[in-house]
């Protein structure tokens, strides 16, 4: 072939390489499961991060649904009057981070390994199946796309197994949270309710747990991946002289994060009355002994209201700490999944 000055390319022989961005979407494409221990360290630097900065909004919703006698402006007067504000507000912050990091680390890594089996298997992985979801010329993420019912399905399935695991932290942290209890130490706190409740009270509230965190997850990662489709596809309409079939990573995150905050508020005001029921159990075990029991005594007690306490803090902490749960997730499996491809391709 000539190339304009009389002299001959021959290409042939030597085939043109794609571009490492080419490369790395051919092979997400490929398999779009990531390595585990990119999703484990993702997990783990997400949760870390949204623990630190939204523990106060944990700490209040935990006085808030303590007693239908606690509000928010009252509760936070009463905390930022004392001597130490600061300190106190972020209380339990350790037990927090604990739990949210190791559990989001084992969350997003069991939610991939369901999802990337759920894609590739036989039974399941069908273009009836996928075509809905898969985004052709616009995606914002590396993750395995899977229909609605799937998405549900997985993202539940994941967060109840992952709570029972991560449940006697969750005790842990809300009694070191509340007012109700003056721990001055976690150790104190773990011989404590191992000495009044034994075994049974490291795992209080799990049934009303599981009845929250379970429609919660499975509601949350179906409107997140609805919405960041939807999302996505808008700015693909965007003229742009990029033909790539992924979003700059500015866009990317963008679209996640406010993906992430609309799925968390909407999940988040479907299933607070199990919330509000499950702390309940794990502060007052004598008072509460079961989900059903604990559920009729507030309303016979309280009304329905008390079901929808805290329900403002958990809103906007859970719309906050997902966004940035999930847009660091993302980001930091997006970037890590590039150099590996990358390095693979170079043969390093």
């Amino acid at each position: 072939m000539s190339n304009g000055d009389g002299s001959t390319l021959t290409t042939a022989a030597t085939p043109i390489s794609p571009p490492p961005l080419a490369i790395s979407q051919q092979k997400a494409t490929a398999n779009p499961s990531s390595k585990s221990t990119f999703h484990l360290l993702a997990g783990l630097a997400s949760g870390f991060t949204s623990s630190i900065l939204l523990q106060p909004a944990d700490l209040l919703k935990t006085r808030v649904q303590q007693s239908r006698s606690s509000s928010v402006l009252s509760t936070l007067r009463q905390i930022t009057s004392s001597p130490q504000p600061i300190r106190q507000l972020w209380r339990g912050t350790l037990p927090s981070t604990i739990r949210t990091s190791v559990g989001s680390a084992l969350y997003f890594t069991t939610l991939n390994n369901l999802r990337s089996y759920l894609a590739t298997s036989p039974t399941f992985n069908s273009k009836n199946l996928t075509s809905s979801t898969t985004l052709r010329k616009a995606k914002s993420s590396t993750l395995p796309s899977l229909p609605p019912t799937l998405n549900l399905l997985s993202g539940a399935l994941a967060r109840a197994s992952v709570g029972f695991v991560m449940m006697p932290i969750s005790v842990i942290k809300v009694r070191y949270e509340s007012s109700l209890y003056a721990y001055k130490s976690l150790l104190g706190a773990t011989r404590s309710i191992a000495a009044t409740d034994g075994l049974r009270g490291f795992f209080a509230g799990f049934g009303a747990t599981a009845l929250r965190d379970a429609p919660y997850a499975g509601l949350y990662v179906l409107f997140y991946e609805w919405g960041k489709g939807a999302l996505a596809t808008l700015a693909n309409r965007v003229p742009s002289s990029d033909d790539d079939q992924r979003l700059g990573s500015g866009t990317s995150a963008s679209i996640n994060f406010l993906s992430g905050s609309l799925a968390a508020a909407s999940a988040t005001a479907l299933t607070n009355p199990p919330d509000a029921i499950k702390t309940r159990l794990q502060l007052m075990p004598q008072k509460y002994n079961n989900t059903l029991q604990a559920a009729r005594l507030m309303l016979r007690e309280e009304g329905l209201r008390s079901m929808f306490d805290g329900l403002a803090l958990r809103m906007g902490r859970k719309a906050l700490s997902s966004a940035l749960a999930w847009t660091v997730y993302e980001e930091v499996v997006r970037r890590a999944e590039a150099q590996w491809v990358e390095r693979e391709a170079s043969g390093l």
